[in-house]
């Protein structure tokens, strides 16, 4: 595995990028404080811009580490933060990653998060050398689900009452695509 941490990665409408402070303000009203978009996370929504500068902060340090990837994701129309997206989990021995996302609500289903996915996966394949991506959905969210099967992940399964988030206890379906789906293609 390679430690190359979070660059900026270039799609054709989007531009993923380290976070900075500044981008406190967009976080907030864009989609940490909305608890529409934050129904099916494992986070709270943000009751203030000071709580959202606090993680902010917390992410721009573990910047310093190789193996720290998160990314805010900005349309090149606007320079907004409008999400993000990142390894939630990261399995060395494996080569393999957990991902996780969250988009404005003003965003969805304009195929932002597929285009971000698929810039990311590609970046974890081809770049940090990694040989599986993964990603998992409360199945009461398939929409979630659509989002990374667009990418090319594939259905593995559903773990039965395996999770919390802010709705309780949920059903996890989980997707995945390995360097081999990618080499057939």
């Amino acid at each position: 595995m390679n430690k190359t941490g979070t660059v900026t990665l270039e799609t054709n409408r989007l531009t993923l990028r380290r976070f900075t402070p500044a981008d406190a303000q967009d976080m907030f009203d864009n989609w940490a404080s909305d608890s529409v978009v934050t129904r099916f996370l494992t986070w709270p929504a943000h009751p203030s811009v000071e709580v959202t500068g606090k993680v902010i902060a917390d992410w721009v340090k573990a910047y310093e580490n190789g193996d720290y990837f998160n990314w805010a994701i900005t349309p090149k129309d606007s320079g907004r933060v409008i999400g993000n997206i990142a390894v939630v989990n990261l399995n060395e021995s494996a080569d393999a990653a957990e991902i996780g996302y969250c988009l404005g609500r003003a965003y969805w289903n304009r195929g932002i998060m597929t285009e971000a996915l698929k810039a990311v996966t590609c970046y974890l394949f081809d770049t940090v050398g990694l040989n599986r991506v993964a990603a998992c959905h409360d199945a009461n969210n398939p929409a979630s689900g659509r989002v990374m099967e667009k990418a090319g992940m594939k259905t593995e399964g559903i773990l039965r009452q395996s999770q919390r988030n802010n709705s309780g206890i949920c059903d996890a379906v989980w997707h995945s695509i390995v360097r081999s789906d990618i080499e057939k293609q």
